[in-house]
């Protein structure tokens, strides 16, 4: 039966950490592993492809790829997944294109010429088939390395902090391709990562780690939002909003969005009306007000209700969780300021937003 999603229940004894863990992981989207090095992130990936042993129990949908306790292990090879490392291996001798169909040619598959059509079409590499790996950049590099994984058509996608070794601009050129490979990917992708852009950018799940545990896991939205994520990543912190496209305004270049029913502006966009959207709204750059601002230069803003009010690793500030709508959003607010506006919970009040960037539709 598919769609029963990824399952994940290991231990595994390491001189800095215990790592243990358990997790259902949905069979569709990309769920990202973040906290910051050494926490484990890593470890779970090369669990999960078997290069690593754990004791515990690892199965995608029905088929189990390890129990410990029925003395079942899969070797590597025998585990249908596709996993891209922090530094794509491209054989130097061998060009694009032949890189490319070496592992399909090994595998035997049928329908892998159409797979390796696909792949190539969604990572936008098809120009790139007669170059030498030495002739390409760091981006690139890595998307023919997807492409190569994906062309094996596997049943679970692992990627390794796959833009962790490139620079910026770099980073900047392969994020809408990683993007697109999450709206159309219709299998399960682990990714692990300790930025924040990327995850805002590409998750649908996320699992936070620290230690080797679990702090907290679920969809992005609520994740982000919980007082606990925000201590965990303190001054990255920030929430995600769901919404539409309402109207494009073309002689400002701006674009707004509906937000359940309340309209927050951002850089203008290509996107159709009614075209869903992700936004994400950067703690700090959230301020609160007890009544409607009437004059300010911050023209987006939000009505809502304090859900509650939180320390922040800052002393001098706290974390005030605000639910617009039905969304939440957090506003990192100074102690001081709190004590003044009587910020408590079920206080109504209109959040305003310096900025607000769309992460994705």
């Amino acid at each position: 039966m598919k769609g029963v999603g990824v399952q994940i229940d290991l231990t595994l004894a390491r001189a800095d950490f215990r790592l243990a863990i358990e997790l259902k992981l949905p069979a569709k989207g990309v769920s990202v592993l973040f906290g910051p090095s050494g926490c484990g992130k890593t470890t779970v990936l090369r669990c999960v492809a078997g290069l690593e042993v754990a004791q515990g129990r690892i199965a995608i949908d029905t088929e189990v790829w390890q129990d410990s306790g029925a003395g079942i292990f899969c070797p590597t090879w025998q585990r249908d997944l596709g996993y891209v490392f922090q530094e794509a291996s491209l054989f130097a001798h061998l060009n694009v294109k032949q890189n490319l169909t070496f592992g399909i040619k090994r595998a035997k598959r049928a329908g892998a010429n159409e797979a390796l059509a696909e792949a190539v079409e969604l990572l936008g590499i098809g120009h790139l088939l007669a170059r030498d790996p030495a002739s390409l950049s760091g981006g690139e590099r890595q998307r023919v390395a997807m492409a190569r994984a994906l062309a094996l058509q596997p049943r679970l996608l692992l990627l390794d902090e796959p833009l962790a070794s490139l620079d910026q601009a770099r980073r900047e050129e392969i994020l809408p391709w990683l993007e697109r490979l999450h709206t159309q990917l219709q299998i399960p992708v682990l990714y692990v990562t300790h930025s924040m852009a990327e995850l805002v950018h590409l998750a649908d799940h996320v699992v936070l780690l620290e230690a080797g545990r679990i702090k907290l896991a679920g969809p992005i939205a609520p994740v982000l939002a919980d007082p606990e994520f925000a201590m965990a990543v303190g001054g990255q912190a920030g929430a995600i909003l769901r919404g539409k496209v309402a109207e494009h305004d073309v002689a400002y270049g701006l674009t707004a969005i509906d937000v359940n029913g309340q309209q927050l502006w951002v850089k203008e966009n290509h996107l159709p009306l009614g075209a869903p959207v992700r936004l994400h709204v950067h703690a700090n750059d959230v301020s609160l007000s007890c009544t409607e601002p009437s004059v300010s230069s911050i023209q987006n803003r939000l009505f809502g209700q304090i859900q509650g009010v939180y320390a922040d690793v800052d002393a001098a500030s706290q974390i005030v969780l605000v639910n617009c709508g039905n969304q939440e959003l957090l506003a990192r607010v100074t102690r001081k300021a709190c004590e003044t506006l009587e910020l408590t919970a079920g206080k109504s009040v209109w959040a305003q937003m310096k900025s607000v960037a769309l992460t994705r539709s």
